[in-house]
């Protein structure tokens, strides 16, 4: 075998993906689960009636684990086709079972439950992780549910919010889609035992027409590996859409990782809030001062792929003729466990960057300072003509004063100075502008928002997932 520094190894483990995600979907996993679907497809046949021993079950048992992965690769050479390989490997391995394993199935009976199997379990750990970042973000929020600061239309100084109120619209996106994947989870089938077309026919054949016995040989398998349900119908294949919407789920995981990244690489910009940033860490190797948002890049870099990636099943969804054609294999070898490691590789890289976000509310508060004369205009109008003054003429005063400052501020560079210039106007003399100006009077109800977020949409996720919430991500780089 060449050197593991000579070939090409995938980032996506190298670099991202949790050790957990990589092992999911690596060889060791996937063919442990073919012999388990071999021997409950045995036992399950036995049950029935069917002449398989006891001896013969019991060796296929013991032998789950050991796989000889040089002669299984000897087979699929001379065979072309490796799950005929993999049938003579475990039939070496338990000779005394070799007649019976994979009696009546084809191969979609053993590698598309094995796939479902798995794409169950990458489900799982991915609600898990999604529930971590949930419970961060969530703290995140309350402890800044009710600093001001500055709101964002078209990047432009808007209305005021707080800090925490931003951080719910990041959360609520991951909640909706940690929605999602309890939903794929719910609704996700197993294949079931259907044969070369979906049709039963060998398993009928088997048993001699009985048609109960082949419908209690479909729910018994799916029920050793724990699902309620099997695929209403199939072709040779589950219905390829499965995969579609595993992977657009997945995909949405990544559209709101990837928005929330952006906004934290916007506000580094401002300087408001950063990602962690370690003792020894180089961001430029030109620039010496560099504080690089670099976790937050590879988020938006992995979740592009994602969304790239999402398009792939649809279009083999689309592309399958009749019962089946063979040109999904080599797609979907790729695409779903490259979509479940980049998920998980984000995913990672979010727990690390929320545990250890840095917020710097004084630059916070000066940039609310500059743009609050601004907005709090309209308090001050109302609180002139509540003190007696002309509505009509104090809205000029303020349009003049406003334009004036503004001039002071972008062609010049000069601080805003409309509220110094408003303490000068007579026509302002009885405005009280230290109670105008206070920042906390123009974020709404952004704290309560907050804790009713966290309240009615975080909570329960909290108690579903508790036990996993507390993970510490070291990043590889």
């Amino acid at each position: 075998m060449a050197d593991n520094k000579t070939i090409y190894t995938s980032p996506l483990v190298e670099r991202n993906a949790s050790k957990e995600m990589a092992e999911l979907f690596g060889p060791q996993k996937k063919f442990i689960t073919w012999r388990r679907l071999w021997l409950e497809l045995a036992k399950a046949q036995r049950k029935l009636g069917l002449k398989i021993s006891q001896v013969q079950i019991s060796e296929m048992a013991r032998h789950l684990d050991d796989i000889n992965f040089n002669k299984a690769a000897g087979y699929e050479k001379k065979f072309r086709h490796d799950v005929m390989a993999h049938i003579h490997t475990f039939g070496e391995a338990a000779p005394k079972a070799a007649p019976i394993i994979h009696l009546g199935a084809t191969s979609c009976d053993i590698t598309d439950n094995a796939d479902l199997i798995i794409i169950r379990d990458g489900l799982r750990i991915t609600a898990g992780k999604l529930a971590a970042v949930i419970n961060l973000l969530a703290k995140f929020a309350k402890k800044y549910r009710a600093l001001p600061s500055l709101g964002f239309t078209h990047y432009q100084p808007a209305q005021l919010t707080t800090v925490g109120k931003r951080a719910t619209m990041w959360c609520y996106e991951f909640a909706m889609d940690l929605e999602e994947i309890e939903h794929r989870l719910d609704k996700l089938p197993f294949r079931g035992i259907k044969g070369t077309t979906g049709t039963q026919a060998s398993f009928l054949a088997l048993f001699d027409g009985n048609q109960k016995k082949v419908q209690r040989l479909d729910k018994m398998v799916a029920a050793a590996f724990g699902f309620k349900t099997t695929c209403a119908v199939t072709g040779q294949t589950y219905l390829r859409k499965v995969d579609s919407l595993v992977v657009n789920s997945l995909a949405s995981i990544a559209q709101s990782a990837h928005k929330l990244c952006n906004d934290l690489r916007l506000l580094a910009n401002l300087k408001e809030i950063e990602e962690p940033f370690e003792k020894s860490q180089v961001g430029s190797s030109a620039m010496a001062y560099k504080r690089n948002p670099m976790r937050c890049e590879r988020v938006t870099a992995l979740s592009r792929l994602v969304l790239s990636l999402a398009s792939s099943p649809q279009m083999t969804a689309s592309e399958q003729w009749l019962e089946r054609t063979l040109d999904d294999s080599a797609n979907r070898r790729v695409v779903i466990p490259e979509t479940f490691l980049a998920v998980d590789g984000i995913l990672e890289i979010l727990t690390n960057v929320l545990d250890g976000l840095v917020v710097y509310p004084k630059v916070i508060a000066a940039h609310v300072a500059a743009e609050l004369p601004f907005m709090a205009t309209e308090n001050i109008l109302m609180a002139v003509v509540k003190a007696g003054g002309d509505r009509q003429k104090v809205h000029e005063r303020i349009r003049v004063h406003s334009h004036e400052a503004s001039e002071q501020v972008k062609k010049f560079g000069r601080p805003n100075d409309l509220i110094g210039r408003l303490k000068g106007d007579p026509a302002f003399a009885k405005v009280d502008f230290k109670k105008v100006l206070n920042p906390k009077d123009y974020v709404g109800r952004a704290p309560q928002q907050v804790d009713g977020f966290v309240k009615e949409v975080v909570a329960p996720v909290i108690r579903k997932y508790r036990a996993g919430l507390n993970r510490k991500v070291d990043l590889k780089v």
